[in-house]
């Protein structure tokens, strides 16, 4: 998982639209925790993006198998609506 929460921080020199900065001063904003906080968020959502990318086939292929031969360890299942297969039976719908 990504924590950046016990990362030291490290100067930088940023340009940014000279109005927004003049704005965010005068609200007291918090330039560098504004900043930090949503790039973290960024940084996150993009690497969370790439890996389900990169792992796009995997989840293809293990949906396909689920398709085809039902939920793993599914017979064991007491809370299922199906015969605990994972798969659709006659007369079932999928919920929607």
């Amino acid at each position: 998982m990504l924590q950046f929460d016990k990362a030291p921080k490290k100067a930088t020199n940023l340009s940014l639209n000279a109005k927004v900065l003049e704005m965010a001063r005068e609200l007291g904003m918090n330039l560098s925790q504004t900043v930090d906080a949503l790039l973290a968020e960024e940084v996150k959502r993009r690497y969370w993006e790439k890996w389900r990318d990169d792992n796009k086939e995997a989840f293809e292929a293990y949906n396909e198998r689920v398709r085809r031969e039902g939920l793993p360890l599914a017979k064991y299942r007491s809370f299922a609506r199906s015969l605990g297969d994972g798969k659709m039976h006659d007369g079932e719908q999928k919920a929607t």
